[in-house]
């Protein structure tokens, strides 16, 4: 059964950050799409999944192009876990632990991420990056086990990859429309999916 209240405080969340990440947008276009997903890629708290929609609406509208749009999207997607990723390759775990707040994410999350990727390695960086909320975080164990570094970019830039095109085109097609019952319905199935695969796959982690 879906946590109603969560939802709720997720909506609230979502709904506060679209008018901030709009603005942005509105004035730094390209810029704002980079550094906001720069942002969210190390670990701090910008919501991809308000970002990515909201530039799909740009583009539908034609304030900003499709291709640049991308291209900012994934840059910085990539960017932003490159940084935690290097964090935990030079720094070290005993660093990062002692200092969990700086990279807003609790130890209990960051073991079971770490668990998760000494079981399934490269496919776990892969998959992560194609679930909400906890995808920015596998950066962390990646790095503290030396994984490769061709490889870690390989599978996480497949992964935002998809993940960025899959958000932009959302937006695109289904916040560009005239109908206001079709737009919220949309972004209410959006939400509820995003919402369930979090917790199937936070599940399946922590079993």
């Amino acid at each position: 059964m879906l946590d109603y209240v969560t939802l709720g405080l997720v909506a609230s969340l979502f709904t506060n950050a679209y008018a901030t990440i709009h603005a942005l947008m509105i004035q730094y276009g390209y810029l704002a799409i980079f550094v906001l997903m720069l942002l969210e890629g190390s670990t701090v708290p910008v919501p991809s999944e308000v970002v990515l929609p909201l530039a799909g609406l740009f583009v539908a509208n034609g304030t900003l192009n499709l291709t640049l749009v991308y291209l900012a999207a994934l840059l910085g997607s990539v960017g932003g876990l490159a940084v935690d990723y290097y964090i935990g390759y030079f720094i070290g775990k005993d660093v990062v632990y002692k200092h969990l707040r700086l990279f807003h994410v609790t130890q209990e999350r960051l073991d079971s991420f770490d668990a998760w990727f000494a079981r399934n390695g490269f496919a776990a960086v892969f998959l992560s990056r194609l679930v909400p909320v906890v995808r920015t975080i596998m950066s962390f164990p990646a790095g503290f086990a030396r994984m490769s570094q061709k490889k870690f970019f390989a599978y996480s830039t497949l992964g935002a990859a998809i993940w960025d095109a899959v958000l932009i085109v959302f937006g695109m097609k289904a916040l560009s429309t005239n109908n206001a019952v079709i737009t919220l319905t949309a972004i209410g199935v959006f939400a509820i999916v995003l919402y369930v695969v979090y917790k199937v796959a936070v599940k399946y982690m922590k079993r």
